[in-house]
């Protein structure tokens, strides 16, 4: 009711989106964090006159606003009881440029990869750079003062900003910039009621005072220390003009860096940019026997001069060799290293690299340092190494069961100098509580990435949390380092503040504090006034909840801990500038709840927390899962490898169990068998399934055009194998599936001939459907008798010589996707040794190709140019390059892939009447426009069934399956 809602004037006032329902508030109650809390309300600003409303509603209502970009905090920066405020989806415009005074002003949810890519054609760019770089927005890395993997020469945001339009916690605007020191005095003499003035004031009040000065220089990290990012910046402030006349001006944007948004609300922030490095690049990657000697490493790579230099250890490394993503990346690695440094340089010819290189690797032997030294040149291969890298923290989710790497004591940073003994002392801390620990990451700003590996369901883990937290910081300010290098304080190192400053430093931080914030408006409880970091965690002490499924989730230690892989890195919310599949339909709405990461969490709450005896049976979760349109591709984006697809069919048997299937969903479901009645009332059948009547009978959409059956089933004119007069290369078995033997079988006729042309015998064998159809709707017990029975009939028959080929990619690689997890335990063996030698007939003629096996000049000499779109199941679960391979098999045949993600039909998806727009969305977001580009003379590819019929209707141009466009290069 309007008269109940606290919230409805500010929804009816606001430019921008508001909620106040279960789902947004559990989906914005975590981070990339350990903790979790439920906020008020959700918003997503349009206008700086949105944000005066919110911040004059939290004065009035006594509540708070919790600043929030990309939602990818360490230390729980971004949860709150407040009103979470989401800058991301609105306040993202690149607002100027100037390329000769180096210089843009952004809105605060600008991307930064899409910042850089936008400066890159002006030869600059945004000196720091997260591993999150391709979703975090520049917003959050002010408010984190983040660094990244440069900050050895470009420092950190804190070096970067220049100027800040920000809203003040009464609401009032001020420009935060450089200023002189009159000017600064100007600024303190203002109008005493301006809370700007009452600001500058106590900056001044504080750091003219000779003993906070002495405190200041005598507690805070040792400047050395380049990532140092503990409580607010106050001694960045005392070394200015106004208070050591060293000539260097003041400027507050230096503490706005760092203070996580609890000093003022940035509506604008002018950035430096610096020119693009040297077009020259090498990363020499050492390989090391052990972390000491990687240690002693870094000291050797530093008198180098190099760039950066990243640190991975053997913990991140193994993670990697399960991930599918990752392991194509895992090309520069010998052996089995228990550390690596990856060293990058940047000069003017290549060489330079080259002479670096060999004398550093001279260095490392003559150290006795190391045994591998491989250099990695060409930019496609750097940045697969640097995304190995980069991938690290998702990665971690990957360790099963329920003791994870926490990020605890993961981002203390000491002067490199220090760093062996440091580590050394940290090994020892952790040792006698029989702990191991994760490493990996900065290691050329003293700053390693350090996450012990605890169990936060165990009240025991969850003390030791604490102790842990305690004695490392003792040991960082031993070193006179900083707790935080570039995470932040957060509610996760607040409560250490006081003793890694000192109690006299940490009054004056309260201090500062209350003046720009008196009524705790903006992101209370951070950095100061923290709750203990053992409140709100996210995970209910206790065991985990023991779930029945269908799919085995064994490998996971059962469904909730393969939902809880999730640990909200947020790597889900790419745009589509940057590139990738995941997640089409973030991608299509830039809402966090179409996220991978949005969905977890709603499945994580309702599974852990419900009182229900069927916990899947919620509302909520039906809603946010959906939009979820399973195309796998966080299966291989992710670096936590989250299989929401099968998370989705896996709850709606269980939602159904519950709520009985609805009518669209049998029909779906059942449409392969249904097709066989169809079929005999041919033609009448397609004529019924292509009138208004029917598809709004059935809830499809009136726009879309309903496939028809052909003529002839593929097992119509298929009546035994055609023989080839002992010229065989060798059989095949042809998976006639649901979608080529019913709708499109004269795919399957040009399948056959193409291969018997090629000199292989093809079988078409007993089989039931592939199950595609029941999984995409969630009637996975249905499908594993389906996936049973086909095992059982096929196992016998196809073996490494004798391989089980299939042409539509959902339909064949369900044999290797889902069938290993989806039949009985006793039926796995032969499930996975099926999966091994199924193949799409494109990874099969590509194979078949490398080895000799087949003649080019059965192929027209014609030039072709083909743009090629791949199936999203098949760049999850297997490749795109196979299909590229087969289709340049004909000489002068050229193949460009299109970068596009999901076509946006997803099987049944695009056809329900309720998501054609955002199928629609989706189709237009790279794939429409590339296939509109597309010169009338080149051919379009797409091994999806889907994929084509969207592409017709939404570019008016026929799509071919790759085998039909092989089959046509025959002469």
């Amino acid at each position: 009711m309007k008269e109940s809602d606290l919230f409805y004037p500010l929804k009816q006032s606001l430019e921008g989106e508001i909620y106040t329902n279960n789902v947004q508030r559990i989906i914005y109650a975590t981070d990339a964090s350990s903790y979790r809390e439920i906020p008020q309300a959700v918003c997503k600003p349009k206008s700086k006159a949105d944000l005066q409303k919110i911040i004059a509603f939290a004065h009035k209502h006594q509540t708070s606003v919790i600043p929030r970009a990309g939602g990818t905090s360490l230390a729980g920066q971004v949860v709150g009881k407040g009103i979470v405020v989401d800058i991301s989806k609105y306040l993202n415009k690149i607002l100027e440029l100037n390329v000769g005074e180096k210089w843009v002003i952004v809105e605060p949810g600008v991307n930064l990869t899409e910042l850089n890519q936008y400066l890159a054609p002006h030869g600059l760019q945004y000196g720091p750079e997260t591993s999150t770089a391709n979703r975090c927005c520049i917003g959050g890395m002010v408010g984190n003062n983040s660094c990244g993997l440069h900050s050895l020469i470009y420092g950190s945001a804190r070096d970067h900003i220049l100027e800040a339009d920000c809203l003040l916690a009464d609401g009032s605007s001020v420009l935060f910039k450089a200023l002189s020191t009159e000017e600064f005095q100007a600024k303190c003499a203002d109008n005493p009621e301006s809370l700007e003035t009452r600001i500058y004031q106590n900056i001044n009040t504080i750091l003219s005072n000779p003993v906070n000065q002495e405190n200041i220089r005598k507690e805070y990290p040792d400047p050395k220390v380049k990532r140092r990012n503990n409580g607010y910046a106050l001694d960045v402030l005392l070394e200015t003009d106004p208070f050591t006349g060293n000539g260097e001006q003041i400027n507050l944007c230096k503490l706005l860096a760092g203070s996580e948004g609890t000093l003022a609300f940035s509506t604008r922030l002018k950035l430096n940019l610096i020119p693009l490095p040297p077009k020259h690049k090498g990363l020499v990657c050492a390989h090391f026997s052990s972390l000491q000697e990687a240690y002693q490493g870094n000291l050797i790579a530093l008198r180098h001069n190099p760039g950066a230099i990243e640190l991975m250890d053997d913990i991140i490394m193994n993670c990697t060799k399960g991930n599918i993503e990752q392991r194509k990346n895992r090309f520069f690695i010998q052996g089995d290293p228990k550390a690596m440094l990856m060293i990058e340089f940047a000069r003017e010819t290549e060489a330079e690299i080259h002479a670096i290189a060999e004398q550093l690797e001279a260095d490392f032997r003559s150290a006795k340092l190391g045994y591998h030294f491989p250099l990695v040149q060409g930019a496609d291969n750097i940045k697969r190494v640097w995304a190995l890298r980069t991938a690290g923290l998702g990665l971690l989710s990957n360790i099963p069961g329920d003791k994870r790497s926490v990020t605890v004591i993961e981002d203390t940073a000491v002067a490199p100098e220090y760093l062996p003994d440091y580590m050394r002392e940290f090994d020892e801390i952790l040792a006698n509580y029989g702990l191991s620990c994760v490493k990996y990451a900065h290691i050329a700003t003293g700053e390693i990435h350090l996450r012990p590996l605890l169990n936060l369901k165990e009240e025991a883990d969850v003390q030791l949390y604490h102790t842990i937290a305690r004695e490392i910081a003792a040991l960082v300010k031993k070193y006179k380092g900083s707790l935080s290098g570039e995470h932040g304080d957060g509610r996760l190192r607040g409560e250490f503040i006081p003793f890694m400053l000192g109690e006299h430093n940490y009054q004056l931080i309260k201090e500062l504090k209350q003046t720009w914030d008196p009524h705790q408006i903006l992101n209370p409880g951070k950095i100061v006034d923290t709750p203990p970091i053992t409140e709100n965690l996210r995970f209910l002490l206790g065991e985990t909840r023991k779930l029945e499924t269908t799919f085995d989730f064994s490998e996971q230690k059962g469904l909730l801990r393969a939902v809880e892989k999730c640990n909200g890195s947020g790597d889900c919310r790419k745009s589509v500038a940057i590139g990738g599949s995941m997640c089409p339909t973030f991608m299509a709405t830039k809402d966090e709840d179409k996220t991978t990461r949005g969905r977890a969490n709603i499945l994580r709450e309702f599974l852990t927390r419900s009182e229900k005896a069927n916990p899947f049976d919620h509302e909520e979760i039906k809603e946010v899962l959906d939009l979820c349109i399973s195309c796998k591709a966080c299966k291989s984006e992710c670096p936590s490898s989250v299989d929401m697809a099968k998370l989705k069919a896996e709850f709606l048997q269980h939602y159904y169990e519950s709520h009985g299937i609805p009518f669209r969903s049998w029909l779906i479901a059942y449409l392969p068998r249904l097709n066989r009645l169809a079929r005999l009332a041919l033609p009448l059948s397609n004529w019924l399934t292509g009138t208004t009547t029917f598809k709004k009978l059935v809830g499809f959409a009136p726009e879309r055009q309903v496939p028809k059956l052909s003529k002839l089933s593929l097992r119509q004119w298929y009546k035994k194998p055609i023989q080839l007069n002992g010229s065989a290369k060798g059989k095949v078995y042809l998976f006639a599936d649901e979608f080529t033997n019913d709708n499109e079988s004269h795919i399957g006729v040009k399948a056959i001939l193409l291969l018997n042309k090629l000199g292989y015998e093809v079988a078409i064998p007993t089989h039931r459907e592939s199950g595609r159809t029941f999984l995409s709707k969630g009637l996975v017990k249905t499908a594993q008798k389906i996936a049973c029975k086909n095992v059982e009939l096929l196992h016998q028959l196809v073996t490494e010589q004798t391989p089980l080929l299939g042409i539509e990619p959902s339909a064949i690689l369900a044999f290797r996707d889902e069938y290993p997890e989806l039949v009985t335990k006793e039926l796995q063996p032969k499930a996975k040794a099926l999966a091994q030698n199924t193949f799409m007939l494109d990874e099969f003629i590509a194979a078949e190709f490398e080895k000799g096996h087949i003649n080019p000049e059965l192929f027209t000499p014609e030039k072709k140019q083909v743009k090629l779109h791949g199936h999203c199941q098949q760049k999850a679960v297997a490749s795109t390059t196979s299909t590229k391979k087969m289709l340049e098999i004909p000489a002068n045949y050229a193949v460009s892939e299109i970068a596009s993600g999901c076509c946006g039909m997803a099987g049944s998806f695009g056809y329900e009447k309720e998501h054609y727009e955002l199928s629609q969305k989706i189709g237009e977001l790279v794939l429409f426009p590339a296939v509109r580009e597309a010169q009338s003379d080149e051919l379009i590819a797409a091994p999806g069934t889907s994929c084509r019929h969207h592409i017709a209707e939404g570019t008016g141009r026929e799509a071919m399956h790759p085998i039909e466009i092989l089959y046509d290069a025959l002469i």
